[in-house]
């Protein structure tokens, strides 16, 4: 099992998801997209779990600031140039990812292993 989870230390749904391995003492590694984005080679392993839709986070404060609610954009583009835009946390597994918090899949995925 090889777990990374991507947020922001001030998110508190990423809190929780850290805190859901922390428990079961499972190894994770966090990626802060405050000091590293995400690649579009991440993104693509991503999308290939997560509809892209699911992946921009329309009632986030980067959101709202960008006025993103009255344009026109590329969601995939978007979420390139400006990770802060991304809907988190995004838990992945190998090939497989999870956006929010989603314990009953983790715990899947635990009994996987």
């Amino acid at each position: 099992m090889n777990i990374q989870i991507i947020g922001t230390k001030k998110c508190k749904e990423t809190q929780k998801a850290e805190r859901f391995f922390k428990e079961r003492n499972i190894p994770y590694h966090f990626r802060d997209l405050t000091v590293k984005g995400i690649s579009r080679g991440e993104l693509e392993n991503i999308k290939r779990s997560v509809p892209m839709e699911e992946l921009i986070d329309k009632e986030g404060k980067q959101f709202k600031k960008r006025g993103m609610e009255y344009m026109k954009y590329d969601v995939e583009t978007e979420l390139i140039e400006d990770s802060l835009l991304l809907n988190t946390p995004i838990v992945r597994n190998g090939r497989l990812s999870t956006v929010g918090y989603k314990s009953e899949i983790w715990k899947e995925w635990i009994s996987d292993k």
